[in-house]
């Protein structure tokens, strides 16, 4: 109906949308229409479906107050925002940013700012992730190992802080990922951990496309309760084990295992010993920034735009890149 397949060049404006239910939950299949980068004329040149819908759903839009009966305008036309109105084909505000960041990748790391379990995985560039997902511009393997260990989420969770009814752990860009201590492992321990974190994420999507009604928040939920050693009745058992969640575990071990070791650091370390080292490292590392020495996760994209950057304060590491949708 707007052109998708006809019009030339539109699918890279119609997009796969996000949000964190979708991520943690069953995506609801949704997409949205992207003119980012694009002015009136142009969307009304190359895309006239898309321009027409625009006008009657976004521009000059109205709904039926049922309570008075009479009809409300809502769209762009009568939007005191200024830049709302000025630019009323163009979704909200979008962040400009992580536009650049993303250009050139296949995938980027995610993770939902607020979430019971601690999950990241990857998501095709072609995807839009809504503002409560954080997106973490890099594509690397090794680097999803990292910070979907247990050494990244019990710092994580001492430092996000919670938020929900249920009281959910929330990840605070800022507070957690930009003060965390990345390892300085071998390649070969590089190696390990991009593997088994490759795995790991397959495994988990491979069994929500063949699971009906499978979320990744209940292979989680019951991987814990394999991990808890009670006794499972046969439906929840079965259910677990279609859902992988024993191999979702070992895979979590496994990557732990080989955290721990890029660090030097023995695999079964309790969460406050946890916590300690890695605020002795993140100490470390501040001194090296001030001195200059800054261990950038992306240096193809970073140093050509922050490689002059001053130090951040002490104890706040700034040799990181990952930009929040």
């Amino acid at each position: 109906m707007l052109g998708l397949g006809r019009r030339e060049g539109l699918e890279t404006h119609i997009r796969p949308y996000l949000n964190g239910r979708d991520a943690l939950q069953r995506s609801r299949n949704l997409w949205v229409i992207d003119l980012f980068g694009l002015n009136e004329v142009d969307v009304r040149q190359r895309f006239p479906e898309v321009y027409e819908h625009l006008l009657s759903r976004v521009w000059d839009y109205k709904v039926l107050n049922k309570k008075t009966q009479k009809w409300e305008p809502t769209g762009r036309k009568y939007n005191n925002r200024q830049t709302y109105k000025d630019n009323w084909w163009i979704f909200g505000e979008p962040r400009g940013d992580i536009r650049p960041a993303l250009h050139g990748l296949v995938r980027y790391i995610a993770t939902v700012e607020t979430s019971k379990h601690r999950v990241f995985q990857f998501l095709d560039v072609s995807i839009l992730p809504d503002n409560m997902i954080i997106v973490f511009a890099i594509d690397s393997s090794f680097h999803l190992g990292i910070v979907q260990s247990s050494i990244h989420t019990e710092w994580a969770l001492r430092a996000g802080g919670w938020l929900g009814i249920g009281n959910d752990s929330r990840y605070s860009k800022s507070k957690v990922f930009d003060s965390f201590p990345f390892p300085d492992p071998t390649s070969s321990q590089r190696g390990r951990i991009a593997c088994v974190a490759e795995e790991l994420d397959a495994r988990r999507k491979a069994a929500l496309a063949e699971v009906p009604g499978l979320t990744m928040t209940e292979i989680y939920n019951l991987r814990d309760l394999k991990r808890g050693g009670a006794a499972l009745d046969f439906v929840t058992e079965e259910r677990a084990t279609r859902a992988r969640a024993g191999t979702v575990a070992k895979l979590h071990d496994e990557l732990d295992a080989a955290v721990a070791a890029a660090y030097g650091w023995p695999a079964d370390l309790a969460p406050s010993e946890i916590i300690t080292r890695l605020v002795a490292l993140n100490h470390e590392r501040a001194a090296e920034e001030a001195a200059g020495t800054i261990r950038w996760l992306r240096p193809d994209y970073q140093i050509p735009r922050f490689g002059s950057a001053k130090p951040a304060k002490r104890g706040r590491k700034v040799a990181v890149e990952a930009d929040d949708a």
